[in-house]
């Protein structure tokens, strides 16, 4: 009997909305995933939810999606090894072609390409993500996709960063561009968030993020956008100029809200984008 290709951990957080769409992927293919759900501080059904299906369940106290992580990472037992958010979309093939990418021969980490549906998405909300999406550090990051598979090397040099909010962030940025792909032909659906008061307080919370991973020196160059980014993806789209602004206002807004949450040193809060999830 074969073994499974990967192990697939999943950190989950008042999930109950989203995590079957997932797990009914994933567990399409029996015996091909070996699957590990951390629930962490839910007060929803998502663990109830998730003992329907045949995974391994964990039901942790403490709301912690880095504590969540390495609590799954001590139950599964197969590598390569994939971390996947609850609310994003991906089959299971797709999840064995992104592991197949990785280990011997191979790139160290791994992430799909990225797809942002927008419908129910507001005008405005739209705009900022036509942007982003353009800006070459999201083209080319293995952050915002919510799916990463690594080899056994690369989740021990994974387990010594210490755990901070931008965790999909630091852990691109701890491989060089040579050890990591983006799989163009193995796709996730990433849902964003549908209005300019959701997207704000997702901004909010990268923000909150990306100063603690400054901090730490987690963060590089290449991995911040410029002003000269924009004016390159303007000049690349201009379809995209009058979108510009819309896109700053938003980074504005977003830093303003995570004042008061970097001057107390607050890096545990998460601020919940919920329309995404509806």
């Amino acid at each position: 009997m074969r073994g499974p290709v990967a192990s697939v951990v999943v950190p989950a957080h008042d999930e109950e909305r989203t995590i079957a769409r997932l797990l009914d992927a994933l567990c399409a293919d029996p015996g091909l995933l070996e699957v590990v759900v951390a629930c962490n501080g839910c007060t929803d059904g998502t663990a109830a939810v998730a003992a329907r299906y045949p995974v391994t369940v964990l039901d942790l106290p403490e709301p912690s999606k880095a504590r969540a992580l390495r609590a799954a990472d001590r139950v599964a037992v197969a590598f390569p090894r994939v971390y996947l958010d609850a609310d994003v979309e991906i089959t299971a093939d797709g999840v064995a072609r992104l592991a197949a990418a990785v280990g011997p021969g191979g790139a160290a980490v791994a992430a799909p390409s990225r797809t942002m549906p927008r419908t129910g998405v507001t005008l405005l909300a739209r705009w900022y993500y036509d942007v982003w999406e353009a800006l070459p550090t999201v083209r080319s990051g293995l952050f915002g996709r919510g799916v990463l598979a690594v080899s056994r090397a690369a989740a021990g040099r994974i387990a010594a960063l210490p755990q901070v909010m931008a965790d999909d962030l630091v852990l691109s940025e701890a491989f060089a561009p040579h050890e990591r792909v983006v799989v163009a032909d193995v796709a996730v659906v990433v849902h964003p968030a549908r209005t300019l008061r959701d997207l704000v307080r997702r901004r909010a919370r990268v923000t909150t993020g990306n100063v603690q991973a400054d901090r730490a020196g987690l963060r590089g160059a290449e991995a911040r956008t410029s002003l000269g980014d924009l004016w390159r993806v303007v000049r690349e789209r201009p379809g995209l100029a009058p979108k510009v602004p819309v896109f700053l206002g938003v980074v504005l807004a977003g830093r303003l809200r995570a004042r008061s949450a970097v001057r107390a040193g607050d890096f545990t809060t998460w601020e919940r984008d919920a329309s995404s999830r509806v």
